[in-house]
């Protein structure tokens, strides 16, 4: 079950006998009602955290197989494994279609579980009510992913309709129901089920586009890891009038040694970690400027092309801090501050080796010999994909067909840490990440949403290319 290497001379071109003018109808002709399924998926707010009720995530995994079952794919299954401390993880959709003899298996994944909302008041529309306005579809998961994994089925019921029978591809289909809380157990998932989730071309549907009009195939994440840093200066709080002076309190020092991350130019300053660069796609600091919503007179940071300091560099970020408001400040020496960091990798940069360069770092420039501790959190691996290969080639050949313009080999700058554990359990399988996000998605942020013009593209550039490894096949 091994794709045919398409570049070889005496094997048919990437796409011949694909039905390109019918699938682009098929899918044209059911997208009304693609979308309005997605309105229904993007009304349930299923959030995997904790702290919110777990009952929805249920909803969303029934309504997600039960779209699943209106495909040509009947085995379908709900299923979970604990975590760690012994709960329930989050539920996972895995539904099959056995390949004929001598065909391949395709995986394909999303996820259905969501980001929480977040400040409320900076929403322009209900969250959990999806609403169309200018050519997007707006709502909490309408991009990040519930828009994949109706991709996915909209792709496959395009195929069921016009090839039937002689649809011989192996699918397989994997809805993640815990991605947004980091997928927890991910990989006790793969290892429990691993039989059932093997596939020759792993497809995560959970990337972005070039620019609204020009698709991409993502050939690079960062990887990433995070945790905590806290400065303690006093065993408890003192009044500022009474001692301040010649003490600092514990945020100014924290924010000295925050500000030690970086040189002048913005550049992560952290001793052992790895930089590259290899990009050669131009991405011009206007377009970046208004795609990243910076404001007139900020300074970009960090040297080098922009695409090489999003992709091949690190970026650390502090993304949380626990020191009181400004609404109950008091005029008190504070004892303690702490912070949380998010360190972005370079593809070949070893996550542990990160970790502890990080640790060294913190423990080298603790301020005015303050009292320092160092968390480690989460850790993900970069990744990186071969485009010679021959799945990549066939996905690079359906988005451009579909768009009607050449697709970019794109690299990302965010992470999928668990693409590491599919590599781990599944090494001679090729993973393809591609989405349906363009750079104003705001995933994860207020207004998320869906350009449904691309969307509509994205369906296409799927079938297109299952089609062609239908048809393209050891026998």
């Amino acid at each position: 079950m091994t794709l045919l290497n398409q570049n070889h001379s005496s094997e048919p071109e990437i796409g011949a006998g694909v039905p390109v003018d019918l699938v682009r109808a098929s899918v044209a002709g059911a997208f009304e009602a693609t979308v309005a399924e997605l309105v229904d998926l993007v009304a349930i707010p299923g959030i995997a955290w904790d702290a919110f009720d777990s009952s929805h995530l249920d909803r969303s995994a029934e309504a997600v197989a039960a779209l699943i079952r209106t495909t040509c794919i009947e085995d379908v299954q709900i299923l979970r494994v604990n975590k760690e401390d012994g709960t329930p993880g989050g539920p996972a959709i895995v539904a099959r279609k056995l390949p004929a003899p001598g065909y391949p298996t395709v995986v394909l994944y999303a996820h259905h579980d969501v980001q929480p909302t977040g400040d409320h008041d900076l929403w322009e529309s209900e969250p959990f009510t999806a609403v169309q306005k200018n050519g997007r579809l707006y709502g909490r998961g309408a991009a990040d992913d519930k828009a994949g994994i109706m991709a996915h089925i909209a792709s496959l019921r395009a195929l069921e309709e016009i090839l039937g029978s002689d649809f011989g591809l192996g699918v397989t289909l994997f809805i993640e129901g815990e991605e947004e809380a980091g997928s927890p157990t991910f990989g006790t998932f793969l290892e429990t089920h691993h039989e059932l989730l093997a596939g020759d071309v792993i497809v995560v549907a959970d990337s972005s586009n070039w620019a609204v009009g020009v698709p991409a195939l993502t050939t690079s994440l960062r990887g990433l890891v995070d945790g905590t840093v806290e400065v303690r200066v006093l065993e408890h709080a003192v009044h500022s009038g009474m001692f301040g002076g010649p003490l600092l309190d514990a945020p100014t020092l924290l924010a000295r040694l925050i500000a030690s991350f970086h040189d002048d130019a913005g550049s992560v300053a952290i001793a052992g970690l790895v930089s590259g660069s290899e990009s050669l796609l131009d991405y011009p600091e206007e377009t970046f400027r208004a795609d990243a919503a910076v404001l007139d007179g900020v300074r970009l940071a960090g040297t080098g092309s922009l695409t090489d300091r999003l992709w091949s560099k690190p970026a650390l970020s502090i993304i949380g801090m626990d020191i009181p408001s400004v609404a109950m400040s008091s005029n008190t020496l504070l004892p303690s501050a702490r912070a949380k960091f998010s360190l972005r990798l370079a593809p070949g940069q070893d996550p542990a080796k990160a970790m502890a360069a990080v640790d060294a770092h913190i423990q080298a420039h603790a301020p005015f010999g303050a009292s320092v501790i160092f968390v480690p959190g989460e850790t993900g691996q970069a990744f990186s994909t071969d485009t010679t290969a021959p799945a990549a080639q066939t996905a690079l050949w359906a988005l451009g067909e579909s768009w009607g313009v050449p697709a970019v080999e794109s690299g990302m700058g965010g992470s999928i840490p668990f693409i590491a554990d599919l590599k781990e359990q599944f090494p001679g399988a090729q993973i393809l990440v591609t989405g349906v996000e363009d750079p104003d998605s705001r995933a994860h942020s207020a207004n998320e949403s869906l350009h449904l013009g691309d969307f509509e593209k994205a369906i296409v550039a799927e079938a297109l290319m299952l089609a062609a490894m239908d048809k393209t096949v050891l026998n």
